[in-house]
């Protein structure tokens, strides 16, 4: 009976090649969408879980209110890991982390290396396994560095190296430091990336002061005991922190007067395989690979548009051809085949289509996976495929396919009647609400996400052209960290001798964001930027009211700030120029506004603009430059600053990037989405419409003979086209209907996580409904056309 059943299934394969064909390729895309989502979550959840014991590592987290807002931090000081591990018991051990950077010099060549400044006992607690070296002892001494052995092979070309000395630079001078153990490189799912790492240092003074309760800069980790109970472990790190740190923030409250609402703040634990995912309480400051579940929800969702997208394919092109099929149920149930064995067979007949189906979708994934790896920023593996839980879900997803798909036509088909099917009779009842329904399904998600499609697309757009309020063209930002107002300005004037040098200007490197009081005794936060006289005009930054920094005002390098257009509104002032800050936490210094800044983006256009300062204060240090040069004399520019940059500074690593391609940087994400969610378009309209026009195709077999009598009659090509894709064309429009409102409701919440937005015009929805209804007729038009230029007297021959 199964060997009969196999060769029906086989022989209808090939009989009808057209139909086999488009469920085939249909199922199969759908499936190796599947596969590779399932390859991309399973990647996201497993972040972390390799470390042994992982389940029993936490990291110290805290939250307060500021102004009436709940805010979480993942930032601890020197010691909350330490007095912690010390007063409360379910606390077995701690690590510190903190990200950083380093000069490491080889020969005469010096080059900034990214590094972990680490606790001694970094190695007990994760699990890196080493190459070389002793686990327990290779961060002990204050000297010690441990590189990975990517990093070892290309600082001194093996990874054999223990007992080797690098030169690192501290303060001011390189002192070698030996290598006493190379770890293998960190796995692709680890939160915890590094090629060096440093000992974490310490001193006697920092460890004993209580101000470091709130020194916050780094990431501390602790090992609960197993039988520890999370919930009684935080109230009693609470009750200890209060109890330890309660008159040293009292001091520090009345000596900064920190405003009417200061908190100590709550500390708590979050699981250490609960970061990857976390926005809130994210990867970050040593930690790499920060992730929003929202991709993988995303992601899911297109999977799982296609696959029933397929499977709606399949349960159509079945039910639509069974007429053709009427007579074999008849003949089998004549001669004596039950409703069950009809059901198995077309479930059978179902299930075979969907092996072929699942070989060809591991084909695809084969050949696709090195596109889905840049597009989601991942270095997934084939080898990732035939992990024992992956086997499992992606025979579950088999079998779940082959009954979604094949169910209902089973269901269908064996539910004719001999007589009827045999006698020709036989006809389907009803006015296929079903199918139409489903039709309409399919494109419902074929028009929505090409919708979602267009809206990224316009709010990238936007993103990447919108005006900054500055000119980013053309400028060259040159990185020197710790740069003195004398060197600064000697490094700045020779690099304007050369004539395709148009300006230079000094700015502070990173970004600096402090407080101060107000003259109306408000207290305000704000980006804190120390510039020169040269800055806003290399730039093409404007000023709204007062002036620029000059030298010609000796009072501007100690007293004088600029302000831009935000600190001003937040401020509440309505006459700025001459309005006071009180630096109150640095001897009530006083500084005088003497300008006001317009508005610019200095940070992506995915982040509001906030309050900024400017001050040419001469104690303040600078970071970069920002060196405007002529069009098209890069490469010459870039020799010539290389090498006067190494006159000045023949121990500082050469770094530099172009502003605009730094700014394009800032929005990987939204270019990645915004691949990710065209091919997920592409995809679904690609197989609604291969479904559709084997429906079409259905159709016009159905209707041969009208179609000919028609033309007999007179209708033109034009009419019968028409007659023939007016239905299709209904339940099109019907499915936009439906997929418009929708995709305007989530693109609308989308976008409110941007302050710099586009708004969402009826032109996108109008082109979206175009572009859906025209990829539709198309495709039914093409076999109405052919239906329609046949001639009539072979199709009434047909018949």
């Amino acid at each position: 009976m199964i060997r009969n059943y196999f060769k029906t299934a086989w022989r209808n394969l090939l009989r009808n090649k057209i139909y086999s064909f488009i469920n085939i390729i249909g199922l199969s895309l759908g499936l190796a969408c599947a596969m590779l989502i399932m390859l991309f979550v399973k990647d996201e959840v497993s972040y972390d879980r390799f470390h042994k014991d992982v389940s029993h590592i936490y990291r110290i987290v805290s939250k307060a209110k500021r102004n009436g807002v709940v805010q979480k931090s993942i930032h601890t000081g020197y010691l909350q890991g330490p007095r912690f591990t010390q007063n409360v018991p379910g606390i077995q051990s701690f690590v510190r982390i903190s990200g950083g950077a380093r000069d490491i010099k080889k020969g005469a060549d010096v080059r900034s290396q990214n590094l972990l400044n680490v606790d001694s006992g970094f190695f007990s607690m994760f699990t890196f396994p080493l190459l070389h070296g002793d686990a327990k002892t290779c961060l002990v001494e204050p000297r010690s560095i441990v590189f990975s052995e990517d990093a070892a092979k290309k600082q001194f070309g093996s990874t054999d190296v223990v007992g080797n000395t690098v030169m690192v630079k501290e303060d001011s001078a390189f002192v070698p430091y030996k290598v006493t153990a190379v770890a293998r490189t960190c796995p692709q799912n680890s939160s915890i990336k590094f090629d060096v790492l440093l000992p974490f240092k310490e001193s006697v003074q920092d460890a004993n002061n209580n101000e470091n309760w709130y020194y916050f800069f780094l990431n501390t980790f602790v090992v609960l005991n197993p039988k520890a109970n999370i919930s009684i472990v935080e109230k009693q790190m609470q009750n200890f922190y209060e109890k330890d740190a309660r008159q040293i923030f009292d001091e520090l409250n009345k000596k900064y007067d920190n405003g009417p609402d200061p908190q100590m703040g709550t500390y708590f634990l979050q699981q250490f395989t609960d970061i990857h995912m976390n926005p809130e309480l994210p990867a970050t400051n040593g930690l790499s690979d920060e992730s929003n579940p929202m991709y993988s929800y995303i992601l899911s969702g297109i999977a799982l548009f296609v696959l029933l997208i397929a499977c709606i394919n399949f349960v159509n092109l079945t039910v639509a051809r069974s007429l053709k099929r009427a007579k074999e149920i008849g003949v089998r149930k004549v001669i004596g085949s039950r409703k069950k064995q009809l059901i198995v067979q077309f479930l059978g007949e179902s299930f075979f289509l969907c092996v072929i189906a699942f070989i060809s979708a591991i084909l695809l994934v084969e050949i696709s996976l090195p596109v889905f790896n840049r597009l989601s920023n991942k270095a997934l593996s084939l080898s990732y495929l035939f992990d024992t839980k992956l086997v499992t879900a992606y025979i579950a997803l088999l079998i779940i396919t082959g009954l979604l798909a094949g169910f209902y036509p089973a269901m269908v088909l064996s539910g004719y009647k001999p007589v009827e099917t045999l006698y020709g009779r036989f006809r389907l009842a009803g006015k296929n609400y079903l199918q139409k329904s489903l039709v309409v399904l399919q494109f419902t998600f074929s028009a929505f996400l090409i919708c979602a499609t267009l809206v990224i697309y316009r709010q990238f757009d936007f993103l990447t052209k919108a005006d900054l309020g500055y000119d980013d063209s053309n400028i060259i930002e040159l990185h020197k960290d710790g740069m003195n107002h004398r060197k600064a300005a000697l490094f700045k004037a020779t690099l304007l001798q050369n004539p395709n040098i148009a300006a230079v200007a000094a700015k502070n490197g990173g970004r600096w964001i402090t407080d101060a009081k107000l003259g109306n005794d408000s207290f305000m936060s704000f980006e804190y930027e120390t510039i020169d006289e040269s800055y806003l005009p290399a730039l093409k930054i404007p000023l709204v009211m007062g002036r620029n920094f000059s030298k010609s005002f000796p009072f501007d390098s100690t007293r004088s700030i600029l302000v831009n257009e935000a600190f001003v509104k937040k401020a509440g002032w309505k006459h700025p120029i001459g309005e006071i800050v009180n630096f109150y936490y640095n001897n009530n210094e006083i500084y005088h506004v003497v300008g006001v800044v317009k508005d610019y983006h200095y940070l992506a256009l995915n982040q509001k603009i906030e309050p900024q300062m400017f001050t040419m204060k001469n104690d303040n240090q600078y970071g970069q430059f920002n060196i405007k040069i002529k069009p098209n004399t890069a490469a010459d520019c870039l020799a010539y600053i290389q090498k006067k940059f190494k006159d000045f500074f023949p121990l500082s690593p050469y770094d530099y990037t172009f502003k605009n391609e730094k700014n394009l940087k800032e929005y990987e994400s939204e270019a990645k989405w915004k691949q990710i969610m065209l091919f997920g378009a592409i995809l679904t309209i690609f197989v609604s419409c291969i479904g559709l026009f084997g429906l079409s195709v259905l159709a016009a077999e159905k209707r041969t003979k009208e179609i000919g009598i028609r033309k007999i009659l007179g209708a033109s090509v034009n009419g019968v086209v028409t007659i023939l894709s007016k239905d299709f064309l209904k339940l099109v429009c019907i499915a936009l209907i439906v997929a418009v409102p929708a995709a305007w409701m989530v693109a609308n919440k989308w976008l409110q996580n941007y302050p710099y937005r586009i708004t969402i015009g009826w032109q996108i929805f109008a082109a979206a409904c175009f572009l859906v209804v025209f990829i539709a007729m198309a495709t039914v038009s093409f076999q109405a056309i052919k239906a329609a230029v046949a001639n009539p007297v072979k199709s009434l021959r047909t018949e």
